[in-house]
């Protein structure tokens, strides 16, 4: 079993690292929010008063943060973890999701510190943290990968190499485009359905066997009522929360900048999910765009 520095026990991070000690993983985390800490400990992990000291002795060592600029201030930066472990030269994994930029920098950065490094965001929600299901996209070395793949398994179902560093970030960067613009989508079939005097359960049953079928309808339905566990069941608590959708797809459309790629739809999306954000659905399942698409007007 290995031993395993965890840094970022929020929504996503503390079940995840509590799965990796489940799996029978000696777990040491830090987070800057007490009951996280705490709530490692009853998880039966222990808990560090630094990055550094979680970091400290372990084989492998995990981040799952906010954004780019944490990742980069914890690995290069006052955190300073690449120089904390560069001796013990554990394996390094970034579960965050962050620009591609970043992810390279991060990951040069440790290889010229002689570490090996993977990118590893997730998919999947805190249902997914919850039940060990989240799938991984993996960026880095065939040989950084192949080590990091049972501790990956212990947090997640579907493990993918997607190529070198930055490639999981890229192809995270890509899913969450698609399922914002996929999720606006489902909202406004509901909703015409709804005015055209169909039953959603009805609607749900046959598109979900259709050529509509997605993830975003079958298992996500933002339309209370045919999908018993989704957030539309629960006031659209998250979940995967709009703030977030909305700094991935931010993401995607600075990507999109940079390339050259033509993404329109993506864009016109990103502003619904603002909208709904400022309307008070920040912390809201980003499904509930939904909710704010039902109180617009048609023009």
């Amino acid at each position: 079993m290995a031993t395993i520095g965890f840094i970022g026990l929020g929504n996503m991070g503390a079940p995840m690292a509590a799965n990796l000690v489940k799996a029978g993983h000696s777990v040491t985390g830090f987070d800057l929010v007490p009951a996280a800490l705490q709530a490692l400990t009853a998880a039966g992990g222990k808990a560090a008063s630094s990055a550094a000291e979680a970091a400290r002795g372990a084989t492998i060592v995990i981040t799952m943060l906010p954004a780019g600029e944490h990742v980069r201030e914890v690995w290069l930066h006052q955190g300073g973890l690449i120089e904390a472990v560069k001796d013990t030269k554990p394996l390094l994994i970034d579960c965050s999701t962050i620009d591609v930029d970043s992810a390279r920098v991060v990951t040069a950065a440790a290889e010229a510190a002689g570490l090996a490094m993977l990118d590893a965001p997730v998919s999947g929600g805190t249902i997914g943290a919850l039940n060990g299901t989240l799938t991984f996209m993996v960026g880095g070395s065939e040989a950084a990968f192949a080590a990091g793949r049972p501790i990956l398994e212990a947090m997640g179902k579907n493990i993918f190499h997607a190529g070198g560093s930055g490639a999981g970030q890229a192809v995270k960067i890509c899913n969450n485009m698609m399922l914002a613009v996929n999720m606006v989508g489902v909202a406004e079939g509901f909703l015409l359905a709804q005015k055209l005097g169909l039953d959603w359960g009805k609607l749900h049953e046959i598109c979900s066997t259709a050529t509509s079928n997605s993830w975003a309808l079958s298992n996500y339905c933002p339309a209370p009522g045919p999908v018993p566990a989704a957030p539309s069941n629960r006031d659209y608590a998250p979940g995967f929360m709009t703030q977030l959708m909305v700094k991935d797809v931010k993401l995607s459309q600075a990507a999109a900048e940079a390339t050259g790629s033509p993404t329109p739809l993506a864009a016109l999306a990103l502003t619904f999910y603002e909208k709904a954000m400022a309307e008070g659905g920040a912390t809201k399942d980003f499904s509930v765009v939904f909710r704010w698409l039902a109180g617009q007007k048609r023009g």
